[in-house]
């Protein structure tokens, strides 16, 4: 069975996905005439706009919902893994595919904008809503719900925990059926209080998290000012095979630099589109370009911020599979332990201790935004209402099972199942952009015309020739 699983899990995460993924952000930054530096600006400048009505939330807090999503094990474990199969050469194609995958962020998220809902007082919406509105497949639609569901409702919330209760009894020797009861309880509180008290809890935790590890990155990069010229050329020249050590494994730099970013900033998978529909903006193309800006702050920063402790420090094995060690520099030690050396290298009593707490963080925010999308696409599939009220909790029940499942018990079959549930809505939601972008497109063209006429754009789904946006023709009728 183990091998079935990982042969199906070699089938979902193939080349074919890396490619599609690279194309999708290729023609996507064309089509966008490159939004991720034309309008950058408009993303710094949207990313505090505050909500235009009670019923939505803002867009940093949209933003930090997403985040919660994006910036998880993958921005530490992850760095590693790239580096350790493929060399610091894995870095550089790394921040390609955040600034590719930018274009896609845009595209995904305006069209969660373009076809939510109002449901219960709040906003709903992601690829289930604009596949079967934009696409008219409802079969597909209903599809990308249920593996959604399974996914961040079953398989992946235990990846997260699993991760949180190893640092902590590595770091602190807690038992992880403690952490595992503290992770259940904390989840709980949180999520109880719906999309609203989520979005506060992660517009507070989301700066502390992030700022708090990219300080200590610039801390330990100003105590090596002076190797960081030699660092960037080590990355450049080993992404490009230059550098004689790797000279032999540049593929293996491009297909961990784009397999890593992609699984960490999740640009195309499917993910973000559920918060960025929640936010109340008064155009689609707003939160599409502040959730462009998303993958800069998970890839660009937080990410890079890993690699950068990990290369500037020296703390780091290049061992590609299936071949005989590059470089040794941490004898005997496996790379998801990278990080804790290379910060013990200057911090020797707080190396471990860093690293667990910021995995809690970044895990923790994850399991949170893992529970809204199940939600949010259980809302989907119940039409009609009738039994959302107990269903919630259904899948509450099923994120705090799974995070307390995977906390206590190590299963490596679970992460293989985790990755299959990721890989399979990227797949269907990829497709599903690629056939449906041109109305984020076209969101896009009006949102700059409007500004190019000093307007503060406001949408109008009618006039641009987009159907089925039946909330905004809807707010266009009460605002007449």
């Amino acid at each position: 069975m183990t091998d079935f699983i990982n042969k199906i899990n070699g089938i979902v995460w193939s080349e074919a996905l890396i490619i599609l993924c690279i194309g999708a952000g290729i023609y996507f930054s064309i089509a966008t005439k490159f939004l991720q530096i034309t309008n950058f600006r408009d993303m710094l400048r949207l990313l505090f706009a505050k909500a235009t009505n009670d019923s939505g939330v803002s867009s940093f807090q949209a933003f930090s919902v997403a985040l919660c999503g994006r910036i998880g094990t993958g921005n530490i474990v992850g760095v590693a893994t790239a580096i350790a199969m493929g060399g610091p050469g894995a870095v550089f194609w790394m921040w390609v595919i955040a600034i590719l995958g930018s274009a896609t962020a845009y595209i995904e998220a305006t069209l969660g904008q373009i076809y939510k809902e109002k449901k219960d007082s709040e906003y709903r919406g992601g690829p289930a809503y604009y596949i079967e509105k934009g696409m008219g497949v409802k079969w597909y639609a209903m599809l990308f719900a249920l593996v959604t569901i399974v996914s961040t409702g079953l398989l992946l919330p235990g990846v997260q925990s699993n991760s949180i209760s190893s640092g902590m009894r590595t770091a602190f020797e807690i038992p992880t059926h403690y952490t595992a009861i503290a992770l259940v309880v904390l989840t709980l509180l949180i999520i109880s209080g719906g999309i609203k008290r989520i979005s506060k809890f992660s517009e507070i935790i989301i700066p502390i998290m992030s700022g708090g590890y990219i300080l200590l990155a610039l801390i330990i990069i100003g105590m090596n000012i002076g190797q960081v010229p030699e660092m960037f050329s080590l990355i450049i020249r080993s992404a490009f095979g230059m550098e004689e050590a790797f000279g032999g494994i540049i593929g293996a730099a491009i297909a961990w630099g784009v397999k890593r970013g992609i699984y960490s900033n999740e640009a195309g998978q499917g993910t973000a589109p559920h918060a960025a529909a929640a936010a109340a903006v008064t155009h689609p193309a707003k939160q599409g370009l502040v959730q462009a800006f998303s993958i800069y702050v998970d890839t660009l920063l937080v990410c890079t911020a890993t690699a950068f402790i990990i290369l500037i420090t020296g703390q780091y094995n290049v061992t590609p599979a299936d071949s005989e060690a590059l470089i040794t520099h941490i004898p005997g030690v496996n790379y998801t332990a990278f990080t804790q050396y290379a910060i013990a290298h200057h911090f020797p009593a707080m190396g471990s201790a860093f690293v667990a707490i910021a995995l809690f963080c970044f895990a923790f925010t994850t399991i949170i935004a893992y529970y809204y999308m199940a939600e949010t696409n259980f809302a989907y599939l119940d039409k009609k209402n009738q039994y959302f009220k107990y269903g919630k909790w259904v899948i509450a029940l099923m994120v705090l099972a799974s995070t307390y499942y995977g906390a206590v018990k190590t299963a490596d079959v679970a992460w293989t199942l985790g990755d299959i549930g990721v890989g399979s809505m990227a797949w269907l939601n990829l497709i599903a952009i690629l056939i449906l972008h041109k109305p984020a497109l076209k969101a896009l063209r009006d949102y700059r015309a409007q500004k190019k006429q000093g307007k503060d754009p406001d949408f109008n789904p009618t006039e641009l020739g987009i159907k089925n946006a039946e909330f905004w023709n809807e707010e266009e009728n009460q605002n007449k």
